[in-house]
């Protein structure tokens, strides 16, 4: 049940909703019975032919209680969904919370698909929760015992009959079906969860696996996988149907034994015959809501299942959370930020090899620092780092004097200018993407910083097709810079920014953005070595560890491994 928890929480901040829908419930299927039962009396009376007023008290009965039954289940049905519905639109929130921190070392453990058939599917069968594991049982059982009750009054054996039933629907039933349904474990879910992988990956390589030919053989592992869902979805219908069915079964064979008994006592004299047409709508009425508790060990587990997929991948202590919280520190945003690196080392989620090692690094305020080294060294790592966007397993990073770990993430983003190697472009106009940056930059600045990247030839309202697919990868990166340009902090961290550009564009762009970044401290990234002379340090790293530090002049004098790529590279050109 520990896996429900979370979701129980959010489930009883609509308490008043649950408690008012169970009361509306409760009311709705004692007048169902009342109704069935008066109904049953007035045949029986009828067929005496009484004078016409003596029936009219139970005709008026009964139409009083067709009303509440109607107007109840109408507002039961209506407050059970809304505090549904609620309960789920919280429960996204809460587990959007809790995820976004994660984010973007997620995706280092789900793949993108699994990922969205949890936060979608999952989350949708937690509605279950409320009307078919927790709503059912409570009602059923306050309507089993007034039925109960008001039945000892007119026949004790039919009475005891209904507890019977009442014990084999409700109880024993879905008992018994509760255990073979967690030997069966339903894997339909997973299955779900395989197939929009498929789908996801399908679309995403869709260009590549035609350039490759292998369009058939993907196209046969996304038919299996759609396949295996089925299956699984049949075999928990099947197991659905013969559960309502044999708990129908069992609630007729009680009516069949209240109609013999009940015979048997009138033949006695034990049961005035006027009741028994009575008892027996009351048991036909009482046992509605009986198909409702043969599915419950099957919502019961899909419920459980959903919430432990849902919630594994965001599991952290609240007590970690909480100190975390009640630490975060703002960092001061009205100068350049000063970095510092101490031992720190981290490791990619199932890596043997540490990305980065043992990293002792200081950026002055205002500096400007090249990162350079082979591919895999552990460059972009330590960039993620320094934006806190994963966490390292050993030593400290301190902003401005306060260690990372205890920053608050928002003050940490705000500062930075991130270019990214690859960079998410949403579908919409130019104007949209860029206003990602600043919302509040007006047409005119838009237009100078597409300018300053050489992408004027764009205009404001021009498409922008999803991820960018109609830009060319120059595009992307100029469009990338143009945005952090107008964003307006004072750390810059690039990533390879111009790789994709050729030199006399990047020198031009270069020049526009170091005059912008003149204050600022800046990271930049990157494989090429010419241009570095302007840098104030350059960081030489290798296997994750750093291995020199110094300015151009002083690395190429040392004649170590930064002098060694530079030849490299002069002689390559």
């Amino acid at each position: 049940m520990k896996e429900l928890t979370f979701v129980m929480r959010m489930m009883m901040k609509e308490k008043k909703d649950i408690v008012l829908s169970i009361v509306l419930g409760f009311i709705a299927g004692l007048a169902a019975v009342l109704l069935f039962s008066a109904s049953g009396y007035l045949i029986s009376k009828a067929a005496f032919a009484p004078p016409f007023y003596t029936l009219m008290l139970v005709i008026a009965s009964v139409k009083l209680l067709s009303f509440i039954r109607a107007f109840s289940r109408y507002g039961e049905r209506y407050v059970s969904h809304r505090g549904t519905f609620t309960m789920l639109s919280q429960l996204r929130m809460a587990f959007y919370e809790k995820l976004e921190p994660l984010a973007p070392g997620i995706f280092q453990k789900y793949r993108s698909g699994d990922l969205l058939s949890r936060i979608v599917g999952d989350v949708e069968s937690l509605q279950n929760l409320f009307l078919r594991v927790v709503y059912p049982p409570i009602v059923l059982a306050l309507v089993f015992v007034s039925t109960i009750f008001f039945t000892m009054f007119y026949s004790i054996e039919t009475a005891v009959i209904l507890f019977v039933g009442f014990l084999l629907t409700a109880i024993v039933i879905p008992a018994i079906f509760a255990v073979r349904q967690r030997t069966i474990d339903s894997k339909v879910r997973l299955k779900r969860a395989s197939l929009s992988t498929e789908v996801t990956e399908f679309l995403y390589g869709f260009r590549d696996l035609k350039i490759y030919q292998q369009l058939d053989d993907k196209e046969q592992q996304l038919l299996q996988a759609s396949d295996a869902y089925i299956a699984e979805q049949e075999q928990e219908e099947k197991t659905t149907l013969f559960n309502q069915s044999l708990n129908q079964f069992v609630s007729l064979l009680v009516t069949v034994a209240v109609l013999a008994v009940g015979a048997y006592l009138i033949d006695t004299g034990e049961l005035d015959g006027i009741f028994l047409a009575m008892l027996i709508m009351i048991t036909l009425t009482v046992f509605e809501d009986a198909p409702a508790m043969a599915v419950f060990p099957i919502h019961f587990n899909d419920s459980r299942r959903s919430a432990k997929r849902l919630f594994s991948i965001i599991e952290q202590k609240d007590g970690q959370e909480q100190e975390h919280v009640s630490v975060a520190k703002t960092l001061t945003i009205n100068e350049p930020p000063e970095i510092t690196l101490e031992n720190v080392s981290f490791t990619f989620t199932g890596e043997e090899r540490r990305a980065v090692e043992q990293v002792d690094v200081h950026l002055p305020s205002g500096s400007k620092t090249a990162l350079v080294g082979a591919s895999g060294s552990g460059k972009s790592t330590l960039m993620q780092l320094m934006l806190h966007l994963v966490t390292p397993e050993e030593g400290r990073i301190m902003i401005n004097g306060i260690e990372l770990a205890h920053a608050d993430e928002e003050s940490i983003w705000q500062l930075a200018n991130v270019v990214l190697q690859e960079n998410h472009f949403f579908y919409g106009t130019i104007r949209d993407n860029l206003l990602l940056a600043n919302d509040t930059a007006t047409d005119e600045e838009l237009q100078s910083i597409l300018a300053m990247v050489q992408l004027e030839h764009f205009h404001l309202e021009d498409k922008v097709y999803e991820r960018g697919e109609n830009l060319s990868g120059g595009e992307k990166q100029r469009l990338a810079i143009a945005r952090a340009m107008l964003k307006g902090g004072s750390f810059w961290v690039l990533d390879e920014p111009t790789s994709s550009l050729d030199a006399v564009t990047e020198q031009a762009i270069y020049e526009h953005l170091f005059r912008q970044a003149a204050d600022d401290t800046v990271v930049l990234i990157s494989h090429r070595l010419a241009g570095l002379e302007k840098m104030d340090q350059i960081i030489v790293m290798d296997e994750g560890k750093v291995v020199e530090v110094g300015t151009f002049t002083e690395l190429m004098e040392k004649q170590g491994y930064f002098y060694e790529m530079k030849e490299l590279e002069n002689n390559l050109l």
